[in-house]
């Protein structure tokens, strides 16, 4: 019997990106039905799966936490309360599947009881055929046979990792580990709503379309009695109680949906990355998370000796990073708050005020590979595209080029070579110019060579002169203004 599967699911058994698989598709050669693939399908496509040598979804997790930088890494399984809901809820679908195949057996075999006697009574030639081919198709659907590999971790899946489905956007992800739908959601790349995260302010409540939710959080929001009996549920203190579940809420289209807000952030670390550029490490309180998309900016203010200083600086990290906020802060006279931190007027356990977000600088949705140029600093935003990206796995190629003009040159080099070591669509190249406007024309015209830049979403961000050059040396490539965001930092 058939087995057919979500292109998300099927993607994360056999350890490729999702958009693989929707290009595999789109070309035929892989066939779906109403957005579901086969196992049979996948098997002829991916004739090299092993089992035992797969994991393929558990390694590539392992190495995006480990490129991602986590500073803490989750539990593998849910808590005990979950596994059990979900292994009954498992239990509860095999049972109804099988009262089912028994009562279809029953039909079947009684239709065969009449038609045996009819052939018996007055056999005719269409009648014989009719019987052999009965007789050979009953065979062949009653017919033992062991279930595939893929089959059983599929099984295995359902309980250990739920999926989610969120209407009416579409979009798709997974809950891992003692993950909330929403933590789970916000690691997915999804721009879901939110406020404080703890169960107090309600914003996260969305309705539970099918499947069963669990309480694994907290939570001092009320619901009112229509919401309970129409399904609503936080986010923020739940998780699935069932391998499958569907929610309906309404998700962030883009930066104008985002809400600006004020809040107060902790120091958490402040670390040289290189001898002029620092990473500044902050936590918003416990109550309160940073609603934002991925590769906007704030402005922060401190307190330098009685006078209070402001700087605006992108996000470094991704939404995906829950209360953590990173960003990377250059050395500049000219920036009385980057001063303080370089002159360690700034620690660990001080307060700063945060406005914000800001900027347009954000991913589309367009499915089309992505290509992000970025020149000192500017690597700031779009690491956190990057990660936002890879989070969604929906992009099958990413390109990064980074441009150094400072003496710092690539600072965190590492981290790219990481993400090109993890993801086979992944290509990374380092730069180096002192001049950031020729810098930049001569990385657009070497990447040229390379990549079809007009068939791709291209990011730029960095200084201004530089982020002037590459746009108009990318439109003579051919870019169209629609594929080209461009943040000046």
């Amino acid at each position: 019997m058939t087995q057919w599967l979500t292109l998300s699911r099927a993607a994360r058994l056999i350890g490729v990106p999702r958009g693989a698989l929707q290009r595999q598709v789109r070309e035929g050669a892989l066939p779906s039905n109403e957005g579901l693939v086969s196992i049979e399908g996948l098997l002829r496509l991916y004739p090299e799966f092993r089992v035992e040598d797969s994991g393929a979804f558990e390694r590539v997790a392992r190495i995006k936490n480990e490129a991602f930088g986590r500073r803490v890494q989750e539990r593998v399984l849910p808590s005990q309360e979950v596994l059990a809901q979900r292994l009954y809820a498992q239990s509860r679908e095999l049972a109804d599947a099988q009262r089912h195949l028994s009562r279809y057996h029953e039909l079947v075999i009684e239709l065969w009881a009449k038609l045996d006697a009819v052939v018996a009574a007055a056999p005719r030639t269409d009648l014989d055929l009719l019987h052999a081919d009965f007789a050979r198709g009953l065979a062949e659907v009653l017919a033992t046979e062991s279930a595939g590999a893929l089959a059983i971790m599929d099984d295995m899946l359902r309980v250990v990792s739920a999926h989610v489905k969120v209407r009416p956007s579409g979009h798709e992800f997974f809950v891992d580990g003692r993950d909330t739908l929403l933590q789970a959601g916000l690691k997915a790349g999804l721009n879901l709503p939110y406020g404080c995260g703890n169960g107090t302010c309600g914003l996260c409540k969305a309705r539970v379309v099918s499947g069963a939710v669990t309480k694994v959080a907290p939570f001092d929001y009320r619901l009112s009695e229509a919401e309970r009996h129409q399904g609503y549920t936080l986010l923020c203190a739940h998780s699935p109680g069932s391998g499958e579940i569907v929610i309906e809420t309404l998700e962030a289209g883009g930066p104008g949906e985002i809400p600006e807000q004020e809040i107060e952030l902790r120091v958490r670390q402040v670390q040289a990355l290189a001898g002029d550029t620092l990473l500044v490490h902050a936590q918003t309180p416990r109550s309160t998370r940073l609603r934002f998309l991925a590769g906007q900016s704030v402005t922060l203010y401190g307190n330098a000796d009685g006078l209070e200083v402001q700087g605006v600086y992108p996000i470094a990290s991704c939404p995906c990073d829950d209360r953590n906020l990173q960003f990377h802060i250059a050395r500049d006279e000219g920036d009385a708050l980057a001063e303080m931190f370089f002159a360690g007027a700034a620690r660990a356990g001080d307060t700063l005020r945060l406005w914000g977000p800001t900027g347009d600088f954000v991913l589309a949705e367009s499915g089309r590979p992505l290509s992000f140029i970025a020149c000192d600093t500017g690597f700031a935003p779009v690491k956190s595209l990057i990660e936002h990206a890879i989070a969604g796995e929906e992009v099958e190629a990413i390109s990064l080029d980074w441009l150094a003009t400072r003496p710092d040159r690539h600072y965190l080099a590492n981290q790219c070579r990481a993400w090109a070591a993890a993801f086979d669509g992944f290509r990374y190249a380092a730069h180096a110019d002192r001049d950031p406007a020729q810098g930049a024309r001569r990385l657009v015209e070497a990447l040229a060579t390379e990549l079809p830049l007009a068939s791709r979403d291209v990011y730029v961000a960095g200084p201004g002169a530089f982020v002037e050059a590459a746009a108009t040396a990318l439109g003579e490539a051919g870019v169209p203004d629609a594929q080209l965001r461009v943040t000046v930092v």
